[in-house]
């Protein structure tokens, strides 16, 4: 069986771009609090395998027993790694399901597929249940659909609720004590290169931990990982994520109104990214090849299940301009219009 890479925001094989608005890292950061945590931290021996400390921390900062907390080498390990559980499993079915959001990060059905498990993006009967608040390319919450049991393994991937700059999450305590529940900090402190996650596992689950702790290598995480979780927890940390909230609402203000002025569409979001739509006639994913030899770098939205959008996540307004120079341009490359 032969698995495609899914695609990544990011430095490419071009490099790291000049101006990237195709990664959802905050873009204030890095975190001068988590840089200079991992600064410090000694990397010449290995953390406590059972990182004690680390998941007593989380415990306590989201208000539930450290039993309930398991790491991650990243969200993507993770997700990987519950879906073997339940091929590993069958759950009592011939063809157990994987449920996804219609758009959603593909590496849930890459997941799925890898390990045989159909996939689907609608159904209560999924052995596999997939949600995201906020979803990543939306950036747009959506309540539970219906999530009253524990009939199922459901996760709610959490990476960009610290990154909402505006509405409430749709998911109350009492619904999050049914699922997983996946953090992943570093996009948040603007430092994605320092991989570290972390599960909420549903009440009652000993068991299920036991069995996902089984199938993790030793060490999923490292002493720069171990860092930036523990630096997360931090009443500093927090205080500077919360700032640079501030300055992303402004940031998103001044950003999306200079692409609906050069004749994007624009849709709704809760977080400091967005799906955009270029003017008629210009085709998206071309034009994405095009800003990356320029050294500006958008999302195409294609495997998203967006053909015709892209993915862009706000940045400064130094690279807001730069993005400006060229969306202005009223002679784009006949090659790049549909």
């Amino acid at each position: 069986m032969s698995i495609v890479q899914t695609p990544h925001g990011g430095p490419d094989a071009l490099g790291v771009p000049l101006h990237d608005f195709s990664t959802n890292s905050n873009a204030c950061g890095p975190c001068p609090h988590t840089l200079a945590a991992l600064q410090s931290c000694d990397a010449s021996r290995y953390p406590d395998p059972a990182y004690t400390d680390v998941k007593a921390q989380l415990a306590d900062f989201h208000g539930v027993l450290p039993e309930r907390i398991l790491l991650a080498s990243s969200a993507s390990e993770f997700i990987f790694r519950i879906t073997a559980w339940i091929a590993q499993q069958g759950w009592q079915r011939g063809d157990p399901a994987v449920r996804v959001p219609l758009h959603a990060y593909g590496d849930y059905a890459q997941a799925a597929r890898a390990w045989g498990l159909s996939v689907v993006t609608s159904g209560q009967d999924a052995a596999l249940q997939w949600h995201a608040d906020p979803s990543s390319p939306l950036g747009q919450s959506v309540g539970g659909d219906g999530v009253t049991s524990a009939a199922s393994v459901q996760v709610l991937d959490c990476a960009y609720g610290p990154l909402r700059l505006s509405g409430i999450s749709p998911w109350g305590g009492a619904q999050r004590d049914l699922l997983w529940q996946l953090y992943t900090p570093n996009k948040a402190l603007g430092l994605t290169g320092v991989r570290a996650a972390y599960a909420i596992a549903p009440f009652g689950s000993t068991e299920a931990v036991a069995a996902l702790k089984a199938l993790c290598a030793s060490w999923p995480v490292g002493a720069h990982g171990v860092a930036l979780l523990q630096s997360w927890v931090q009443a500093d940390t927090q205080a500077w994520l919360h700032s640079s909230l501030q300055t992303l609402r402004g940031w998103k203000l001044r950003q999306t109104q200079l692409l609906q002025d050069a004749g994007w569409t624009v849709q709704p979001s809760e977080t400091p990214f967005f799906c955009a739509q270029p003017p008629a006639g210009v085709d998206a994913a071309a034009l994405c090849v095009q800003l990356r030899a320029q050294g500006i770098k958008l999302r195409d939205a294609t495997s998203f299940g967006l053909p015709g959008w892209v993915r862009v996540s706000v940045q400064a307004p130094a690279s807001q301009d730069a993005l400006k120079a060229v969306v202005l341009n009223p002679h784009l490359e006949t090659s790049h219009v549909r």
